[in-house]
């Protein structure tokens, strides 16, 4: 934002040019003196302080190869149908936040409670045909130590309980199956996060492996990007990354945790894991982001990005040379992963005094005067108040 001086000036000389419009609408005694009175005003020079103005100067300018890709999370559940079943009921909807056992979807159930039933009548009948050949066992020993009943007797009676104990133990096996049946017709939340995507409604049918739902965690987003192969040797974990997302008026920070070992088979692109770093973190998934990873530094000629003036594929600055304001064409290299500087390649030098924000009413040749803060803006209001006194006198 331009200083007050500049703010002020620029009042001034709109003022101006209003009591210079009346004076052609009514030529009159007192329209002349107006227009006098405007004239003087708009010679005045341009005060400016040091805080409108930038002084160029080397400064690091990060390099490095550009990373483009999506912001994705590393928690991420595809929720799939583990049993056959009608859908009763979707509990939750896209962007509720759920948390760990949360029910999300309940599956028709009938059919699992029916074999459930099943398999547990199944096991309780083969603990009772165990205890029978249990207690008819201990009744042979017994016979058989008296001498009263013969070792086939008693050898049979011990593989009629070890078959009851196998048939207990499937029965067992059974009936936990069926409960696990029973369970999976109720889909839960695997961790905290939020639902992303629904993929069913009530009433319909879900198969075996039907994506039911998709549930993630955003506090694990992470910038899953791409680099050129010709770059991976220069990128090492632990190296800052500056990028922006699609969507947001932000820079975002992060460091490299790992390159991928293995390029892409098709583009031949090498993945980048880009961890968030700092408190300012998207909540939103599968945006575009677009950086550079900061590899090394040179120096070099820096500009703000505020004090550049765009005409076409030109760029333009305005310079204080010689108590004047000079427009100069420049020329502009890469930006600054981590300031937004540019990098000057040609049209200005160390030492230049460039305007920090420029206006359109500024023109080549426009006297310029470097004053202190207070002078500035004393001696702009005496302007404005000049301005503003050949405007009133001009519409009387």
């Amino acid at each position: 934002m331009l200083r007050p001086s500049l703010v002020i000036l620029t009042l001034c000389v709109g003022l101006s040019a209003c009591g210079k419009a009346d004076k052609d609408s009514k030529p009159t005694a007192a329209s002349a003196s107006s227009s006098a009175s405007a004239a003087t005003a708009n010679d005045k020079p341009l005060q400016v302080t040091a805080e409108d103005y930038v002084t160029i100067q080397n400064n690091a300018l990060a390099s490095g190869p550009v990373i483009t890709g999506s912001i994705q999370p590393e928690r991420k559940a595809d929720l799939r149908a583990e049993v056959a079943g009608i859908v009763l009921q979707v509990i939750k909807e896209n962007g509720e936040v759920v948390h760990r056992g949360d029910l999300l979807v309940r599956l028709d159930d009938t059919a699992f409670r029916d074999q459930l039933a099943s398999a547990d009548q199944a096991s309780r009948a083969a603990q009772q045909s165990l205890d029978q050949a249990e207690r008819q066992l201990e009744r042979l020993k017994t016979l058989r130590a008296s001498g009263m009943t013969s070792m086939q007797a008693l050898e049979d009676a011990e593989i009629r309980r070890n078959n009851a104990q196998s048939e207990l133990v499937a029965a067992k096996a059974r009936n936990v199956a069926a409960r696990q049946q029973l369970q999976r017709t109720e889909i839960r939340a695997p961790f905290d996060g939020i639902v992303s995507e629904r993929k069913v409604s009530n009433g319909d049918t879900a198969q075996i492996g039907k994506e039911i739902m998709k549930v993630i965690d955003p506090a694990s987003l992470r910038f899953q990007g791409l680099i050129s192969a010709d770059a991976v040797t220069a990128v090492k974990a632990g190296q800052a990354v500056s990028f922006r997302i699609n969507g947001y008026d932000q820079q975002f920070i992060g460091k490299v945790r790992r390159v991928d070992p293995a390029a892409n088979a098709t583009t031949r692109q090498v993945e980048v894991l880009v961890d968030f770093v700092g408190a300012r973190q998207p909540r939103i998934s599968g945006l575009y982001a677009e950086g550079r990873i900061e590899a090394g530094s040179t120096e070099a000629l820096t500009i703000i990005n505020s004090a550049l003036v765009r005409d076409g594929d030109k760029t333009y600055v305005w310079t204080v040379q010689d108590q004047q304001l000079k427009k100069r064409a420049i020329t502009v290299g890469e930006r600054d992963a981590r300031r937004g500087d540019y990098a000057i390649m040609a049209g200005l030098k160390v030492g230049d005094k460039v305007i920090r924000e420029p206006y359109s009413t500024f023109k080549d040749g426009m006297k310029v005067i470097i004053a202190e803060a207070g002078t500035a803006n004393m001696q702009a209001t005496k302007n404005v108040t000049a301005a503003s006194a050949a405007s009133s006198v001009g519409g009387k």
